[in-house]
């Protein structure tokens, strides 16, 4: 075992080599949450798994509440099936809650004045009228609340990780807010120890082979945590050793067989490929190329390692996207990014021009 192998692993596991997902909704189920901060950004990491996806294809999901928004695992957006937003809720929001600690200080909003936000927030909306943040902030003005700017967004995560709201149907193309309880009327309900598994098994199923501590920052859990879920599903899933580390899966490795996926892909960095993992991240940038420091909006990389940072310049009709190499590249690798670049630029509806910078 080594590093390399267990970063083409990954790729197979979250269905960017070989075999795709049939739908969105089987690559955010496989997931269980995809991190979706930025928008487009995430509806593009979706589409490499589930090939052919438009981002007005996806709208339309959101809009029939078949994948819904909200905050979730960290302190950010994350995509979620119905079926799992309560449980996944519950079992994450008590940590995550604290990120809003110092922000509640700073904008002098203490837990009471949130808490009656969202009592104002569920009567507001109970009427089942989706509401942009704009339209929600306006009625908790009129109701007496300081809902501006910063404390109106302070106001929406609350109510988010407090499991009360979550993404509505699009207004313009603009998210809007909608109670939990009708957008997911039928979502599952987990005890604390029942979650913890259920967390464990579906994320070293969806994103193994990963670590403990990948599972901790993840989904923002205790190390105590995660060791409790992992115990009661290790029948179910399968571990390696690998340089001090315990590597845990649910799905083999697909070894030399099998039908190659894309070698070349362009990812942005919010994708589950990077953003998935932290204590091993590393595996995906074994010669260590990546310069410290680097903040690039994506990633260019060739049978799962990292070989440049990616930038992307949209244009009538065309999307430039620009690689700033690591290394130099094989013929056969230059060839992979342009195929890589081809999907983006079909996703995009865009013509794609690829320029490579050398190192």
């Amino acid at each position: 075992m080594d590093d390399r192998t267990i970063a083409r692993w990954r790729l197979s596991t979250q269905r960017l080599a070989e075999q795709s997902h049939p739908s969105p909704g089987a690559a955010v189920d496989s997931l269980l949450g995809v991190q979706a901060e930025n928008y487009t950004q995430t509806v593009w990491a979706l589409a490499e798994r589930s090939p052919g996806l438009t981002d007005e294809a996806f709208g339309q999901l959101i809009d029939r509440g078949e994948i819904l928004r909200t905050h979730i695992l960290r302190s950010t957006w994350h995509f979620v099936r119905p079926d799992d937003i309560v449980w996944l809720t519950q079992l994450t929001a008590p940590r995550v809650r604290r990120s809003l600690a110092q922000l509640q200080r700073s904008l002098q909003l203490d837990d009471a004045t949130l808490e009656a936000t969202d009592g104002a927030i569920v009567e507001i909306l109970a009427a089942r009228e989706h509401l942009t943040r704009d339209e929600m902030g306006e009625r908790l003005r009129e109701r007496g609340f300081p809902a501006d700017g910063q404390k109106l967004g302070a106001m929406a995560f609350h109510a988010e990780i407090s499991g009360l709201i979550c993404s509505g149907v699009r207004k313009v193309g603009t998210q809007t807010y909608a109670l939990i309880d009708e957008r997911a009327p039928d979502a599952r309900r987990l005890d604390r120890d029942e979650a913890l598994a259920e967390v464990a098994l579906r994320y070293f199923t969806g994103h193994g082979p990963a670590t403990e501590r990948d599972l901790s920052y993840w989904a923002t859990l205790t190390i105590s945590d995660v060791r409790a879920g992992l115990a009661a599903v290790a029948d179910r899933l399968d571990s390696f050793e690998h340089d001090g580390r315990i590597y845990w899966y649910g799905e083999s490795s697909p070894g030399d067989g099998g039908s190659p996926g894309p070698r070349g892909h362009l990812l942005l960095i919010l994708d589950e490929y990077y953003r998935g993992y932290q204590d091993s991240r590393h595996v995906l940038d074994t010669d260590r190329l990546e310069p410290p420091g680097t903040r690039a909006v994506g990633m260019a990389l060739v049978d799962g390692q990292l070989v440049g940072d990616m930038r992307r310049t949209l244009r009538s009709g065309s999307v430039v996207v620009d690689v700033g190499l690591y290394r130099d590249l094989q013929s056969d690798e230059r060839t992979a990014l342009g195929e890589a670049a081809e999907r983006y630029g079909s996703f995009l509806g865009l013509t794609p021009e690829l320029v490579i910078r050398r190192p």
